[in-house]
């Protein structure tokens, strides 16, 4: 298994984070540091492109972090996501609170719309 790599890319009004390999219990705290550093307010997508599974301590993780971007007014978008992870999310119900968008093109576009609309 490929370690896991996340990489933050900063556009207009919108955090974008790369996560490359899979989002597990042997990588749960790598992921949540990581993300303890992105606490700013705003939108945040995540590009699951690369991101072939996700167990349940990824998914806590994730909604979490959605949760406490909803606290300080952002949002969490998902993208690209995986068949396998998207099982997970649907299974779970998760895709009824975080959206998931094919591209991150288009997660982004929508997160920019929203925060317009919030304005």
């Amino acid at each position: 298994m490929p370690p896991l790599t996340l990489l933050r890319r900063e556009r207009p009004g919108v955090t974008v984070i790369v996560v490359s390999g899979e989002l597990d219990a042997t990588n749960r705290g790598q992921f949540e540091n990581f993300l303890r550093e992105s606490r700013e307010p705003g939108h945040v997508v995540f590009d699951l492109a690369r991101v072939p599974f996700v167990d349940s301590s990824g998914l806590h993780v994730l909604l979490a972090f959605a949760t406490d971007r909803l606290r300080r007014s952002g949002a969490v978008r998902l993208a690209a996501v995986q068949p396998l992870p998207a099982r997970l999310l649907d299974i779970t119900g998760v895709l009824a609170h975080v959206p998931v968008h094919d591209t991150v093109e288009e997660a982004v576009a929508a997160a920019r719309a929203a925060a317009e609309r919030s304005v």
